[in-house]
């Protein structure tokens, strides 16, 4: 059952805590949600869930009684040592404390683990999560290129918004083509600020990626690839393979487009045969 938020300020105030902004902490109060979350996640037993930031394991009390092993991830001490009063720490239920991420662009090693065990075991591995907004990003496509079979999480609209972004519009980067070249994006809803508590200032999203890896091994080199040329995106493609180093005259030749168009213009798979077309 979802905590309300008086509920959530007293399990907080007995602990001395409070929510903390620099780690990105909106709780779920709203059942319904909670529940929606869940489900989006199509969660059965032989499935491994990850969960960063449980919380005050709301969601964690669902996941755990739908799946056949949770491992919560959470960096905030307090926070963690009320996971782990609340939960029996066990062969259905392992709490890491601390953060998801060892770099912008690693995974700390005890996620890693959980994965390849998951993997060596031919078990399903999920995110399903409530995710702080200040890692959502590199940390899911972190989860994609490690293997992770199915991600569901809520994030802030703009952050949903980039992921599923098309060509030619402002949201669009290289987050939207990471993601859309290792996994089947869904946008599922949008989340008013109501149901989270402190309420955000702007809307929310769930969002489910169903992972399609389309690069392999070579998705960071890829993924360094896509940061350069956005990084010149209001620069003609011509003029951003040349800036960037690379030989444009050569690159446009061999993929057949109009370097004359803005990188930001371009499809991930057409980003992905000028990516080939420079290896």
């Amino acid at each position: 059952m979802a905590q309300s938020k008086r509920e959530i300020e007293a399990v907080l105030a007995e602990a001395g805590a409070r929510p903390r902004h620099q780690f990105g902490q909106n709780f779920m109060i709203d059942q319904n949600l909670v529940r929606l979350v869940a489900e989006a996640g199509e969660i059965s037993k032989d499935d491994v869930v990850i969960e960063v930031g449980p919380g005050t394991g709301t969601l964690t009390e669902e996941l755990i009684s739908r799946a056949g092993k949770v491992v919560a991830v959470e960096i905030d001490r307090d926070l963690a040592g009320m996971i782990r009063k609340r939960f029996d720490v066990g062969a259905g239920f392992q709490l890491i404390e601390g953060d998801a991420l060892a770099g912008k662009h690693a995974l700390r090693d005890e996620i890693l683990h959980v994965i390849r065990q998951g993997q060596a075991a031919a078990k399903p591995v999920k995110l399903v999560a409530n995710l702080p907004y200040n890692i959502a990003s590199p940390l899911v496509i972190e989860m994609l290129i490690e293997g992770v079979e199915l991600l569901a999480f809520t994030v802030q609209k703009e952050v949903a918004q980039r992921i599923g972004a098309k060509p030619g519009g402002e949201e669009y980067g290289p987050l939207s083509v990471m993601a859309q070249m290792l996994a089947r994006v869904e946008l599922l809803r949008t989340l008013p600020a109501q149901a989270f508590w402190p309420a955000p200032k702007i809307e929310s999203a769930l969002v489910r990626l169903r992972r399609e890896d389309r690069l392999g091994d070579r998705a960071r080199d890829f993924g360094r690839f896509v940061h350069t040329l956005f990084s010149f995106r209001r620069k003609t493609l011509r003029k951003a393979l040349s800036q960037a180093g690379y030989e444009a005259e050569k690159v446009l030749a061999k993929v057949g487009v109009d370097g004359g168009r803005r990188g930001e213009e371009f499809s991930p798979v057409e980003f992905w045969r000028m990516f080939e077309a420079v290896e």
